[in-house]
């Protein structure tokens, strides 16, 4: 016999379907690449590159409002793995963080009843990453420690909390969006609560914008100067309460900080989003949408880029780039951002509208948007090089890269890389800027593509059936099809191995009532339309095949104006089909032919529950019917020949039985029984086309009316109205009723198997599972007590395991004792592979991560690219960083890739440098104060303008007016204290200030007069104009240190990079790395970017293997000695062999069996690279 191979174990699983409301923000894509979606009160984990459902968690009792993976901003180790661990909170209130690999539960946490406003995990020290900050309304903030529970404190706010913020820049900034306005707290640490209650600031309604201004009629007076300034400029933030004319409802819907510049923050509201620029608190750019324009729903700003995505109402995604201000001739007047890619709408109807959308964290460009019928839609962005197709649109060009990971591009690069965001378009230019004369720069076009679609199941009542048990005989072709009618008509076909559908048949035109299976590959469906004024119907049954979606009205023209059909039976040998009525006597059906058997009298009495007997007489009518085959066979043989033909007649009889037995007319005889509406049990057999009344059973006078019967074997049940379950041994003649107290029995079905008596019985408040042996119950489940979804249909899947349909618009797969329970996802049978690290046990995670560095299947080991052979080995041979950043953009690896996008930038300007060529490009804004010096004075002075352009009032001017004179733009901030008013009472301190300004000498007096007054203002709480006049007189760098001194660590820092010379800054910038490593800071991690900005690569080098981290510092010594950073002396082998041995060491640990062998010598004296590992690909 050939061995089969059979997956008959079923997982626990459910099938999810359309969304609730409060579900709607509960959503969330990490940096492991997988996606959160929170469903009711379950969570799905999705994986974008496959589009299939990897994990379902179930713990939540209510509606799940936020789902938030935790950071990876961490240095990875076998003491801190990839881990896949989400924090997710409800309704309730409860928070729960889970270990989604296992799908447990590592904590939970309940603080108050009501629905969690925020979820975020702290990423912005190194002490501890399980810091989850988490808003409990009305007006609550607490801080938890995620790994244990632990509550460390707790901070109540005047009004109610909707959202918060956190300043990517600046851990300690962050802003609360309260129903009257904003929060901003500049306080904000892990160790105490916020001291003080934050500064409010109201929000003015923002209806003055050009979206919502309508045109003055010609006859009108035109608006004056006041007015117009006031349209233009659009002061939002005030720090009065505005009056209730103003503004009768705070409709902002969303408050963001931009990750991709500092101090700068978005506000949304559904026609126009609001840049804000938080140092003048004062609007700098408006994307506003026209009035037949489509409102939105929700924006996500990119770190990579100052980009938006926008996400509509009508769920059309589109992406805003920032506008180079280089590209105009006239002065700019607002960061302008252009609409560069949209992609196609959705149908909205009242049932289907878009939720939400997430962008991938790492490279984002992706997006994924969430649907309210269960839909997700991922979308990728992709580039492509070509001129714009509608010239006239005023659009400027949008170029690609200068550089790839560093290196500038090659005259042969053909193909955009779609790697990232910041791989695909360039950086937006700034005044001052000019395109790289030799820089190989494509104009380039964005189009969103859709590339992955999950669906999930319509919208409930749903009406479920299993195909057929497994058997012996059918063991080779068996799939585990679950039957779910649906309310439109349809019927979806599911394989319950992965959870996919397999088929969605359009069967009926309303609601499917019922479904039985006639064959492992067809099914009888039947539903029945809104009853007319009469009470009457029409009723379809429908015979549907499976291969080839053949469908035919199994009762032919029959159906038409009649009493609905209750319930469809089909016998055990799927011969004969029994169709009752709820006010019209039963019709009896052959299966196989398709006709009418009997249409019973009107006199039949009415059926309230019927089953089909599980006993027949077809074994013994094969018996008969061969034994008859063989005497004719052995009559028409003579004597002499009987013998010898004796073997071969009876095989080819037997081969002839074993064919179809419809073909043989074989009519086995089945029984079934019926009860009325008195209780009274009917017993009818049925042989071929005849029909007889069998004996009838006086009702039992304990039972009310019978709903429903189920039979197997010599047990039989009944169920009632009432909650009483009546269990008969039909071989031993006794009968034992049990009241369950549960009110109207809906269902009862016993377990497939042979021998199997469990029976699960469906009541109107949940369901049990009974073992009818020892008639006793097994496990329980009801509606409020442990599960919060009302059952709408029960089946047995396997002889283990149920499958129930719930008003929650979900079925699940679950154990006999009905818990809902997760699922291990290594025990999922997924029809795609997932590429994810996190899944893997953490020696395993890291051994593939350390194979993917040093390649230990290449027969020599080598860290020279030119030996490994590829089509762009020209164009990219050497780049040890771009191998580093694809291994961290794969990995997810948030720590990895900051690190290294800053090593590799650096170590490649400062061996530029060396050869006394200059780089073409810069690092991004988004690293802020470790851009390089030249190109951040630029962006500050063409911020500095913008606010200058912007500014509405006095303090404005003022503000403008200061940051120029640290600027050292004198002329310009005279022109500025000049313009105060004389009624202004500032007036006479401004005039002398601009005097001062002007008439500032260097000689010796005059210099030490002014830093003794600004020393005494220091010392006597004036900072601000301290710092203001040691910056007059050049003294910068002592302002710099008083700002350290009185803690303004950011500010100095930003000081030092647009007014002192190279070493000067550089010393300041060394003070601020110091201070960061200091135990009251602990972020050490920051500390290596701001020392890696200023080329310090052995500190770098002793941080990182002082730090433990010994791949990292051995690959970054590697590189620094490739690129000639870093001189090959005796100290640097020190420190260079110290991490490698140990990394190494590590390495042979992890891997055990697996053995890397390294060259230490060969490694210290190579000067090549990283061979390249196609990521990309």
């Amino acid at each position: 016999m050939i061995p089969y191979t059979v997956n008959i174990k079923l997982a626990a699983r459910t099938l999810t379907g359309t969304l609730n409301l409060q579900n709607k923000t509960a959503v969330d894509w990490g940096w492991q690449g997988l996606i959160a979606q929170g469903c009711h009160s379950s969570i799905l984990i999705i994986d974008p590159k496959t589009a299939q459902t990897i994990q379902v968690l179930e713990r939540h009792k209510a509606n799940v409002v936020k789902v938030k993976w935790s950071r990876e901003n961490y240095y990875h180790n076998l003491s801190s793995p990839y881990c896949l661990r989400l924090a997710s909170g409800d309704a309730s209130g409860k928070i729960i963080v889970w270990d989604v690999v296992s799908g447990t539960a590592h904590c939970e946490i309940q603080e108050h009843s009501k629905p969690i406003g925020d979820l975020e995990w702290l990423w912005n020290q190194d002490a501890s990453r399980d810091l989850l900050l988490a808003v409990h309304p009305p007006n609550y903030i607490v801080l938890w420690n995620g790994d244990t529970g632990t509550k460390l404190w707790k901070k109540s706010y005047a009004e109610n909390i909707l959202s918060f913020s956190f300043d990517p820049f600046d851990p300690s900034n962050m802003a609360l969006l309260t129903s009257e306005g904003i929060v901003f707290i500049t306080d904000f640490s892990y160790s105490k609560p916020p001291g003080s209650a934050g500064k409010k600031v109201y929000i003015a309604s923002p209806h003055a914008s050009p979206a919502h201004t309508k045109p003055a009629p010609a006859t009108a007076p035109a608006p004056t100067g006041a007015k117009k300034a006031l349209n233009k400029v659009k002061v939002l933030i005030t720090n009065e309460k505005p009056t209730a004319e103003a503004v009768t409802l705070n409709d902002c819907l969303q408050l963001s900080y931009l990750p991709s510049k500092r101090n700068h923050m978005l506000l949304l509201y559904p026609r126009e989003i609001l840049i804000l620029d938080l140092e003048l608190s004062q609007t700098v750019g408006v994307v506003a949408i026209e009035r037949s324009g489509v409102p939105f729903i929700q924006v996500i700003p990119c770190a990579q880029r100052d980009a938006l995505y926008c996400l509509h109402e009508n769920g059309c995604i589109t992406l805003r780039v920032c506008r180079s201000t280089v590209a105009t001739e006239e002065s700019v007047q607002e960061l302008v951002y252009d609409l560069r890619s949209q992609c196609d709408a959705i149908r909205v109807t009242k049932t289907v509208r878009p939720y939400r959308m997430v962008i991938c964290p790492v490279n984002e460009n992706k997006a994924a948007l969430m649907v309210s019928d269960g839909r997700a839609m991922l979308w990728e962005l992709r580039a492509h090089t070509g001129k714009a197709a509608n010239p006239s649109s005023g659009l400027s060009p949008l170029y690609s890269p200068v550089s790839f990971c560093g290196a500038p591009l090659g005259p042969n690069q053909k193909k955009i890389q779609d790697l990232s965001l910041n791989s695909m378009i360039g950086q937006t230019l700034i005044a001052g800027e000019t395109l790289p004369t030799s820089s190989h720069q494509q104009e380039v076009q964005l189009k969103f593509l859709l590339t992955g679609l999950l669906s999930g199941l319509p919208l409930p009542p749903f009406a479920i059936r299993m195909c057929p048990p497994l058997t012996t005989k059918n063991i080779n072709h068996y799939q585990p099809l679950l039957a779910v009618g649906t309310s439109n008509g349809s019927v979806l076909v599911y394989n319950l191995t992965s959870g996919l559908l397999h088929k969605e048949l359009s069967v009926h035109s309303c609601e499917v009532r019922g479904i039985e299976w006639v064959s492992l590959t067809s099914f009888l469906s039947f539903a029945t339309s809104a009853p007319n004024n009469m009470g009457l119907v029409r009723n379809e049954l429908q015979h549907v095949d499976l291969p080839t979606g053949r469908c035919f009205a199994f009762r032919g023209e029959r159906g038409n104006d009649e009493p609905p059909i209750e319930m469809i039976k089909v016998s055990h040998l799927k011969q004969y089909l029994v169709v009752v009525f709820r006010d019209k006597p039963l019709e009896l059906w052959d299966i196989r032919t398709g006709t009418l058997l009997r249409e019973m009298a009107k006199n039949f009495p009415t059926v309230t529950a019927l089953e089909w007997s599980p006993s027949h007489n077809l074994k013994s009518l094969k018996k008969k019917q061969m034994a008859a085959r063989e005497a004719i066979a052995r009559q028409t043989v003579s004597d002499a020949e009987q013998s010898s033909v004796e073997s071969s007649v009876i095989s080819l009889l037997q081969d002839a039985e074993s064919k179809s037995e419809t073909s043989q007319a074989i009519s086995a005889r089945e029984h079934f029984v019926f009860t009325d509406t008195d209780g009274q049990v009917y017993h009818i057999t049925v042989e071929g086309n005849t029909v007889k009344d069998g004996a009838r059973i006086p009702p039992d006078g304990s039972m009310g009316s019978i709903a429903c019967i189920a039979w197997k074997g010599d047990t039989l049940v009944l169920g009632d109205v009432d909650g009483n379950l009546n269990f008969w041994d039909l071989k031993a003649r006794l009968s034992r009723g049990i009241p369950t107290h549960r009110g109207w029995v809906k269902k009862i079905r016993f377990a497939p198997g042979k021998g199997n008596q469990k029976l699960l019985v469906m009541y109107t408040d949940g369901a049990e599972v009974w073992d009818t042996k020892e008639v006793q119950m097994v496990s329980s489940m009801r509606i409020g007590r442990n599960v919060n979804y009302r059952i709408l249909d029960i089946d047995w899947c396997t002889s283990d395991k149920v499958v129930l349909a719930s008003d929650d618009g979900c079925i699940r797969v679950l154990e006999m004792a009905m818990k809902s329970a997760s699922y291990r996802m290594d025990e999922q049978d997924l029809t795609d592979p997932v590429w994810c690290p996190y899944l893997l046990l953490p020696r395993a995670a890291l051994t593939l991560k350390a194979f993917l560095l040093l390649q230990p299947w290449s027969g020599t080991f080598t860290m020279d690219v030119t030996q490994v052979d590829y089509s762009e080995k020209d164009e990219i041979k050497g780049l040890i960083q771009e191998q580093l950043n694809s291994l961290s953009k794969l990995f997810g690896d948030e720590s990895d890739l900051h690190f290294w996008t800053v090593a590799s930038h650096y170590i490649q300007s400062f061996a530029q440098a060396r050869q006394l060529t200059v780089s073409a490009s810069h690092l991004d804004i988004c690293h802020d104060v470790l851009c390089e010096t030249s190109y951040f004075q630029k962006f500050q002075l063409d911020r500095v303008h913008l606010q200058e352009v912007k500014r509405s009032s006095y303090e404005h001017t003022k503000k403008c007016a200061d940051q120029l004179l640290l600027l050292g733009q004198t002329d310009r901030a005279v022109q500025l204290l000049l313009e105060t008013s004389a009624d202004n009472p500032s007036y006479y301190c401004d005039s002398l200030k601009a005097c001062l300004v002007t008439t500032i000498t260097s000689s010796g007096p005059s210099q030490s007069t002014i830093k003794l007054v600004a020393t005494n203002m220091i010392a006597n709480g004036k900072l601000a104009e301290g710092v203001q006049l040691l910056c007059l007189i050049d003294k910068a760098a002592d302002a710099c240190r008083y700002l350290q001194t009185y803690g303004e660590w950011n500010r100095a820092a930003w000081l030092a990079k647009v007014r002192l010379n190279p070493a000067e800054s550089s010393d300041v910038l060394k003070r601020w790395a110091e201070h960061l490593c200091s135990p009251q800071v602990n972020h050490k991690s920051k500390a290596i970017l701001v020392l890696l900005s200023l080329g310090c690569f052995y500190k770098v080098g002793e941080m990182l293997h002082s730090m433990r981290h010994f791949d990292r510092a051995a690959l970054f010594i590697e590189a620094c000695l490739k690129y000639g950073v870093m001189e090959a002396n005796d100290s640097s082998n020190i420190l260079f062999e110290n991490p490698l041995l140990l990394h190494v060491t590590s390495m042979h640990l992890i891997v055990g069996s697996f053995t890397v062998k390294v060259n230490l010598d060969a490694l210290q004296s190579t000067s090549s690279s990283i061979s390249h590992f196609p990521i990309s690909q």
